[in-house]
């Protein structure tokens, strides 16, 4: 094994924690459901049956925000829109990278703005 795929290896895995914590946050809510199966949003936490955060085949951190708040993080630096392939950018979708921002914070505000929309 190379230095450069332990990395990644240890990278995904710290991913794969950190989205851990944040399934966690959302333990005690009856109406969030922890979504496994394949394809978009594999890896996805929901509310009322839509997604509001999502860790991407590419280990990619991303929540379903207003977009006047994707553009502030994209502006602050703190994220970047959300493309699920390239050329369909999606405008209320924020990829947030690891140490950016607190991602329970984020994922909670995502869960309020899907419930209210």
């Amino acid at each position: 094994m190379t230095k450069s795929s332990g990395r990644a290896k240890r990278s995904a895995t710290d991913v794969d924690r950190l989205f851990g914590r944040v399934a966690d946050a959302f333990a005690g809510d009856p109406l969030v459901t922890r979504e496994t199966t394949r394809g978009f949003g594999s890896g996805s936490l929901k509310v009322c049956g839509k997604i509001f955060a999502m860790l991407t085949s590419q280990d990619q951190f991303v929540v379903k925000l207003p977009k006047a708040r994707v553009d502030e993080l994209v502006l602050t630096g703190r994220g970047q829109r959300f493309e699920p392939r390239p050329g369909r950018v999606m405008k209320e979708w924020v990829s947030v990278p690891q140490g950016k921002t607190a991602w329970v914070a984020l994922a909670r505000e995502a869960c309020r703005f899907v419930k209210e929309g």
